[in-house]
């Protein structure tokens, strides 16, 4: 897949992500597996998928799918965890992503190599690269690094503070003016329609959504709070 074929597949659409973390009841490639699909039929443009579930969880959506995957590996949950080294995104290639997915913020990486080994990784291998940033700088240097696309995953996530309660817009509008030819990826707390289609506004060429569709039990915490007694 060409960086152009996959802009195409994607722009002006969306993409969902269907993860699930240790000790979730979705936690299971196969459950995960099915709600991809369904994701699929319902319209998403593309897949995100791995997560702690890594490799199986890539390799089990790639075969079972016909749009493009985004594949990535967690390992930990603090620091660069998310596809952090170069045999990691090899790794998640390998699997049958079309696109890898990894942090690309300025942290170090756990295998002491840069950005631009993991990206050069990805491309060798015949894949596309999606870097993770938190910040308008991070994302100027993951492009300048060869990216093929930029996203706005780690905005809140990667500083000593807690994330907002709803999405990055700004970041999002400040990377499309400093990369006006780069696909932009939002993503991160796009929680209804109305935010997706503003992320859209402000120059996402399409937007990621996960919590909000494939988790059931984020979504029924949500009308079961509406419900409780004030």
């Amino acid at each position: 897949m060409t960086p152009e074929t996959f802009a195409a597949a994607v722009a002006g659409r969306l993409i969902v992500s269907c993860q699930a973390g240790e000790g979730h009841p979705l936690r299971d490639t196969a459950a995960l597996t099915r709600m991809a699909r369904a994701a699929a039929a319902g319209g998403a443009a593309a897949i995100r998928c791995g997560g702690v579930g890594g490799v199986p969880d890539v390799a089990a959506v790639a075969a079972a799918v016909d749009v493009p995957v985004i594949g990535l590996t967690k390992n930990g949950t603090a620091g660069v965890f998310i596809t952090p080294t170069v045999e990691a995104a090899r790794a998640v290639t390998a699997a049958g992503a079309h696109v890898v997915a990894a942090d690309a913020t300025f942290r170090p990486r756990p295998d002491g190599r840069a950005l631009a080994a993991s990206i050069q990784a990805v491309h060798e291998a015949g894949a596309l690269f999606l870097a993770d940033v938190s910040t308008l700088d991070e994302g100027v240097a993951a492009a300048e690094a060869g990216a093929d696309a930029v996203a706005t995953t780690l905005s809140g996530y990667a500083r000593p503070r807690p994330p907002s309660d709803g999405p990055d817009l700004g970041l999002v509008s400040g990377l499309r003016d400093a990369l006006p030819d780069a696909l932009i990826v939002a993503e991160g707390r796009y929680h209804t329609p109305e935010s997706a289609a503003a992320a859209l506004g402000a120059g996402a060429t399409c937007v990621v959504v996960g919590t909000a569709i494939t988790d059931p039990r984020w979504i029924t915490s949500r009308f079961a709070a509406a419900l409780a007694p004030s």
